[in-house]
């Protein structure tokens, strides 16, 4: 055990390099003693903090501390220097950088979001939903479900014909969104080849526009996903919601592994994986962590990683859940940028609720897209209008379909 006194004398700083006869300093001290000195009074400085109130602590724990949060900062300046984006993150990493202090998160996230992308654009998408409830999977967060429709009051509706979907694709593609997706309620997609057949006729009749089309149906297997390749499918939306760990608690009906399954099925065909998760749900930092690894370390970054924020619905298990703070937010949206820095990170659901400022913070830090439009699928968001006006106000541009500009030159 270290009492205070004694770790203060252990923790003195050499003395300053006198002149001659050790009475004036050197003027242009070297560099070298200096930057030293700074490391050291930096270590002294926390070890000390860290020993003032804890006489009966041992110090080889302080000492383990400090070396870990030097670690954290060596994690963090190795990812933002990257040149290429790397797949080998561990859970540790992925913690180090993710709990880092907001604001040098937020600001290192911004140096990899102008390495690697141009920090003007942010890409308008619109989402429709082409298939509304009488789904019989069990998502906590989702008012499609059949499980709550007693609750919600959302009633089941017919696909939507194909022409009805291409005039929503034509009003989008007039208000500026360059992505257009096409949201069903489906737990999968078996027997259902009539509707394959449509969806396809809709993913070639947005692709014919000059639009980037993704669609989200459920679980996919093999031979659909490259149909839906073959019908010109520029990326698919399966997102992994949250962490392995705490998943169970959320869905019963559908495992991680199979989610994990219909993101390779994607992959190998060459579509563009959208993954993304929800804050929100009840779930910790440790959470938000391991979806994070788990997106880091596919085989390839999701092109797209929508970040959303619980919308609660009456109705739902989840519908009395608080909506998580902006700094939640923030924090997994600039990590995310760290540790996959060619992703589009997106701003999903929950950006209603957001403040200009706050979507601008996003921005900063690495967001490059957002929902725009009507609606979500079932749940408010911002008009074309709105945005247009946030983009005048803040200096963006729309990201341009299938050609997302290089970064600035330093």
């Amino acid at each position: 055990m270290l009492a205070r006194s004694s770790a203060r004398v252990l923790l003195r700083c050499p003395p300053f390099p006198t002149g001659l006869g050790g009475q004036t300093p050197i003027v242009g001290a070297s560099s070298r003693w200096l930057t030293t000195l700074g490391h050291r009074r930096q270590q002294s400085t926390a070890i000390a903090d860290a020993t003032a109130n804890a006489n009966d602590q041992d110090v080889a724990s302080i000492h383990d501390n400090v070396e870990h949060q030097q670690w954290a900062r060596q994690v963090l300046r190795d990812a933002v220097a990257a040149a290429a984006p790397r797949y080998t993150w561990s859970k540790e990493e992925t913690a180090a950088i993710y709990h880092q202090p907001l604001m040098e998160l937020a600001f290192q996230a911004a140096q990899v979001h102008r390495r690697f992308h141009n920090p003007s654009e942010v890409q308008l998408c619109t989402l429709m939903n082409i298939k509304t409830g009488g789904c019989s999977e069990d998502c906590s967060y989702c008012a499609q479900s059949t499980r709550y429709q007693k609750g919600t009051g959302l009633q089941a509706k017919r696909v939507e014909t194909v022409e009805t979907v291409l005039e929503a694709a034509r009003i989008a593609k007039a208000n500026g969104s360059t992505r257009f997706c096409m949201g069903a309620a489906w737990r999968d997609m078996r027997g259902r080849n009539n509707s394959l057949r449509n969806v396809k006729e809709m993913v070639s009749g947005v692709r014919a526009m000059g639009m980037e089309v993704c669609v989200t149906l459920g679980m996919i297997d093999a031979e659909q996903a490259k149909e839906l390749r073959e019908a010109g499918l520029t990326a698919y939306n399966h997102n992994l919601d949250t962490s392995r760990e705490f998943y169970p608690s959320i869905i019963s009906t559908r495992t991680y592994d199979e989610r994990l399954a219909t993101l390779g099925h994607v992959r190998d065909a060459g579509i563009n994986v959208c993954s993304g998760g929800i804050l929100g749900l009840g779930e910790t930092d440790k959470d938000r962590i391991g979806l994070l690894h788990t997106a880091a370390t596919l085989p390839s970054h999701p092109e797209s990683f929508p970040v959303n924020a619980l919308v609660p619905i009456k109705g739902t298990p989840l519908g009395d859940r608080k909506p998580i703070d902006f700094t939640s937010m923030l924090r997994t949206i600039a990590a995310a940028r760290i540790i996959m820095p060619a992703t589009i990170i997106r701003i999903a659901a929950g950006r209603k609720t957001m403040t200009e400022e706050q979507q601008a913070m996003c921005f900063m830090a690495g967001a490059n897209a957002v929902f725009t439009g009507e609606k979500m699928l079932t749940t408010e968001c911002n008009g074309w209008d709105d945005d247009a006006v946030l983009f005048e106000r803040w200096g963006l541009q729309p990201m341009k379909s299938f050609a997302k500009s290089a970064a600035p030159a330093s």
